[in-house]
């Protein structure tokens, strides 16, 4: 608990065993009267406070208006009727203030759920001056900079290991628990908690761009961006408070005009009890309050599970999910591509490749990697000039003087260089100098161990069909597809064609249904911005997955795809009992109220009691271990 709770809490219990106290306490007019002002006043000073600001700004109608006018008319009816009894006008504000008070801990175990993602931010940065560790601001540290990081340090700036074995706690960013070892050439993240050795890190971002900030930005804005649903239950409070006033007032003073007219007594003080009870039992508390906390609950679950939610409208808009789309590289399979044969080679293999991977040299692709790693040795950029990198096609370089092409069937007919057909399965890189036919190479691809599985708990999930888009040739994609129980695959796609592949799927899809495109978040941002849910997979580090996808999974488990769906599903059917029970539960005891069939004890378990059991039930998509 805060501060701010512990001190309503002492109010609470103070106001309590004063009203208790007084009951035994023989006094009355107008000391009874003063006494029980006390309580009164100990409970809900800020409550009146509130209201009279209310009423000052012009914005009269909320819930503290509501309370401040039915336990002040609580209080004038007791000294009109010179009863005493003003324990009803305390005991409803108590109650109030204790269903508040129970909100702010609900609110506030969510907050610090996600809080717990906050523990990523690094407090400093080591850096070696003279001899000495120092710690300086993250901040203060440059790009390039060498950083060390010791056994139980978080990383503090994303980079690349320059020195130094180890094991990382991701639990933070991923909710695995599975250590992740590093050694010299591996990129780390920031956020990630060092477990043994001391490592040399040399920075390759900012630390304002590292993803631990990227992350945090995007949750701390999460709550700007609201559902429908909660749009919904702010313009229904907007009107239903006005409404309601109104209608108290109405049964306060029409029916007594009534019976005066048809010339029998008013009866005043019933009919102003029950507008009093009337005004309690309308509050709409248990809506304004439970709906965005499901949400906030739900966003915040999912935040310990590894999946960062950018804002309530995403989680509902991913509970809607009929159609998933999916990149293949990197997020079905494995994304790190090995050279798997080298076929027609009109000199030595290892020539070959050497000539390939100094042609692909500047390309960042993983299948540029891939032929870099085989070569094994270090690439020497000065033996390459005039690189040209053609979208979909492969690079074209000079290469010790020889001009070098490497890339797929495409770039050979662009080229008009005749070419041998390869039937290998895999990623086939043609090869030729000075424009003759030199062979091919071939490179393979790895499914992700659990891709199959996750294609299948979608379809469990409720998605109706599923799509891989790939730029890879059909028959690798075909195989790919079938491998996984894909529905459905098209191949041998540019970036662009994967936009108009999506646009096509959203203009032929049911109205109400929502398609989710998951990708690596390296060169998918605009399919991942067109989609209606942009999901980034083997997200961590990749600044594009976080500024261009609605969800962000913070590893490369396609399993949390359909985690993330059901973790929507639970909090979206949270969401949709509590509007039910609540407005049910209101409509019945309002109904009551006008007919005299409700006290004001009636009102504050309609009012009170129903917004605490919708909290009760909203911290429920807290959890979401088990789904």
């Amino acid at each position: 608990m805060n501060k701010k709770q512990k001190a309503m809490l002492s109010r609470i219990a103070i106001a309590a065993a004063l009203m208790v106290g007084l009951h035994f306490v023989p006094a009355a007019g107008w000391v009874r009267f003063l006494l029980y002002l006390i309580p009164y006043l100990v409970i809900g000073y800020d409550i009146l406070i509130k209201a009279a600001k209310g009423i000052r700004n012009r914005q009269v109608f909320d819930e503290n208006f509501l309370m401040a006018v039915a336990t002040v008319g609580a209080f004038a009816l007791a000294l009109f009727e010179r009863s005493g009894d003003y324990t009803e006008a305390v005991a409803v504000m108590l109650f109030y203030q204790v269903g508040e008070w129970f909100q702010s801990y609900a609110v506030g175990k969510s907050r610090r759920n996600i809080s717990e993602l906050m523990d990523i931010r690094p407090d400093y940065a080591n850096v070696e001056r003279g001899g000495k560790l120092e710690k300086v601001d993250p901040d203060e540290v440059e790009i390039g900079s060498v950083i060390v990081v010791q056994p139980g340090e978080k990383v503090p700036i994303d980079g690349t290991v320059t020195a130094g074995e180890s094991t990382l706690n991701t639990a933070a960013l991923t909710g695995e628990s599975l250590p992740r070892e590093v050694r010299p050439g591996d990129e780390i993240i920031s956020g990630c908690i060092n477990l043994s050795g001391v490592l040399r890190v040399e920075t390759t971002k900012a630390f304002g761009e590292s993803t631990v900030s990227k992350i945090l930005d995007l949750v701390e804005n999460a709550s700007s961006r609201k559902s429908k649903s909660e749009d919904f239950i702010s313009r229904f409070a907007r009107v239903y408070t006005p409404a309601v006033c109104f209608a108290a007032l109405a049964l306060a003073v029409l029916p007594p005009l009534v019976r005066l007219a048809a010339g029998g007594a008013a009866g005043w003080e019933t009919w102003i009890y029950r507008a009093l009870t009337f005004l309690v039992i309308s509050c709409p508390c248990a809506l304004v309050i439970s709906i965005p906390l499901s949400f906030l609950a739900g966003i915040g679950g999912a935040s310990k599970a590894g999946v960062l939610v950018k804002g309530s409208n995403y989680l509902e808009a991913l509970s809607q999910t009929r159609i998933a789309v999916f990149d293949k590289t990197g997020t079905l399979t494995q994304g790190v591509f090995e050279v798997s044969g080298i076929h027609h080679s009109e000199m030595e293999n290892a020539r070959l490749l050497e000539y390939a991977a100094l042609a692909e040299s500047a390309s960042s692709h993983p299948i540029s990697k891939s032929l870099q790693r085989a070569y094994g040795r270090e690439i020497d950029r000065s033996r390459v000039r005039g690189i040209q990198e053609i979208s979909g096609n492969g690079v074209t370089a000079t290469v010790d003087g020889r001009q070098v092409a490497a890339g797929n069937g495409k770039l050979m007919d662009r080229l008009g260089i005749p070419y041998i057909p390869c039937h290998s399965t895999g990623t086939i890189i043609h090869i030729a100098i000075d424009g003759k036919y030199m062979g091919h190479i071939v490179i393979s691809d790895v499914v992700k161990p659990r891709a199959r599985e996750a294609i299948a708990a979608l379809k469990a999930a409720g998605v109706r069909r599923t799509v891989m888009l790939t730029g890879d040739a059909k028959k690798v994609a075909d195989q790919v597809a079938a491998s996984l129980d894909i529905d459905d695959v098209r191949s041998e796609l540019l970036p662009a064609d994967k936009v108009a592949q999506v646009e096509a799927l959203l203009r032929d899809k049911p109205e109400r249904a929502k398609l989710a495109f998951v990708g690596d978040g390296i060169n998918d941002a605009p399919v991942l911005r067109r989609a209606d849910i942009g999901i980034a997979m083997g997200a961590m580090g990749s600044d594009a997955a976080i500024e261009a996808a609605d969800v962000v999974l913070m590893d490369d488990d396609p399993m949390k795809i359909a985690k993330a769906i059901r973790i929507s599903r639970k909090c979206m059917a949270i969401v949709y009992q509590n509007i039910a029970f609540a407005i049910g539960v209101k409509l019945v005891c309002l109904l009551l109220g006008a007919l005299g069939a409700a006290n004001m004890w009636l009102a504050i378990f309609a009012d009170v009691g129903v917004m605490i059991l919708a909290v009760l039930n909203a911290i429920r998509a807290l959890f979401v271990r088990k789904l």
